[in-house]
């Protein structure tokens, strides 16, 4: 099983982008679904989670700027980022708790990470 990222790229102050997350492999479900920052010279935080259930809890700095989602169909999860400021600008990583097909045990993967850059 892997989780990679894409959609990164450069933006400007108050523009959108969207990153989203595909996870490949033997995949039998995927319960909860994050989306992390890291920006430089600071620690990693985390962003967003939607949970198998449908639930979404989101970092204060965000909050009605961002949505998580995902796509059952694709094993794909989305971060739709809008009004995005300088201050977003970070490696993002996707992060999931998936159960492999024949496992009985969900494990924890890390996308690979995809820039950011809100700037003028």
């Amino acid at each position: 099983v892997q989780l990679q990222a894409f959609g990164g790229g450069l933006v400007q102050p108050g523009g959108s982008l969207r990153l989203s997350c595909a996870a490949s492999g033997s995949i039998f479900s995927i319960k909860t679904m994050s989306w992390y920052r890291q920006a430089p010279g600071k620690q990693r935080e985390l962003v967003a989670t939607l949970t198998i259930g449908g639930s979404t809890n989101y970092a204060d700095s965000v909050k009605d700027r961002f949505t998580i989602s995902r796509d059952n169909a694709k094993n794909t999860f989305n971060l739709q980022m809008n009004s995005l400021k300088p201050e977003d600008t970070a490696v993002y990583y996707c992060n999931a708790d998936i159960r492999g097909a024949g496992d009985i045990y969900l494990r924890n993967y890390w996308g690979q990470g995809t820039l950011v850059t809100v700037s003028s």
